[in-house]
């Protein structure tokens, strides 16, 4: 069996025709929507293929129209894209948002997985860095073999005696310094980090024409060039 694991889309809908086709499942790790020109089609690509996905503080905060708890950080632009996803996305679109749980748990090949965009504990909002040592008490306490997370952008597979832990990084906005497209595969019992150039500029491009406050348009475009925020 061969499962695609996504996370991080936010809207940038020119990494999509790069991900493998010859897949059995595609898992979408959260946050489809908001930071990318294109939500809407993100979301359509979404409904269409993704076996899977669960619900990210993006996609929260579109479906709910409530971002209270985005950090002082990010709030600007990630007010800035909320309206534009709200303004782009349809009914049905808005529908499949609202849908989306926060946590599932699921087996394949007799393998259990565990599900949740950020943390168990907070499956919206926690933070953890992929190296912190906090990773090995919540997987522990995790009823899976394998625990798949996102929110961070960065890719990580690390194990925990018989466990694993696995971010598949971000497919549409990278931070880990690198300006590649993130995403994982899972095929025959084993897990493969996986990544491609993402076409940078087309998106830039397209951010620019949006109209956005010059402060946002500069941040958006920055963490695409440089694969940092």
């Amino acid at each position: 069996m061969k499962i695609v694991i996504v996370s991080d889309v936010h809207g940038n809908d020119d990494v999509l025709p790069f991900l493998p086709q010859d897949y059995d499942e595609l898992w979408v790790l959260g946050d489809l929507v908001n930071y990318g020109p294109a939500p809407a089609q993100t979301v359509a690509w979404a409904m269409r293929h993704a076996a899977i996905a669960i619900r990210g503080n993006h996609d929260d905060a579109v479906a709910r129209a409530d971002d209270s708890r985005w950090s002082a950080r990010f709030r600007a632009t990630a007010e800035a894209t909320r309206r534009h996803s709200e303004a782009s996305l349809d009914a049905a679109q808005m529908a499949f948002l609202r849908s989306l749980p926060r946590d599932v748990a699921l087996e394949r090949d007799g393998v259990r997985f565990r599900l949740v965009h950020a943390t168990l504990a907070d499956p919206l909002y926690g933070r953890r860095a992929p190296d912190s040592p906090d990773w090995a008490e919540e997987i522990t306490g995790c009823d899976a073999d394998v625990l798949l997370v996102g929110h961070s952008h960065v890719p990580t597979l690390r194990r925990f005696g018989a466990r694993t832990l696995l971010n598949p990084g971000s497919l549409g906005q990278p931070r880990d310094g690198r300006t590649k497209a993130s995403y994982a595969v899972w095929e025959n019992g084993a897990f493969a980090l996986r990544s491609f150039d993402a076409p940078v500029e087309t998106t830039v491009a397209k951010i620019k024409a949006i109209g956005y406050a010059p402060a946002v348009e500069d941040e958006l475009v920055a963490i695409l060039r440089t694969g940092r925020a």
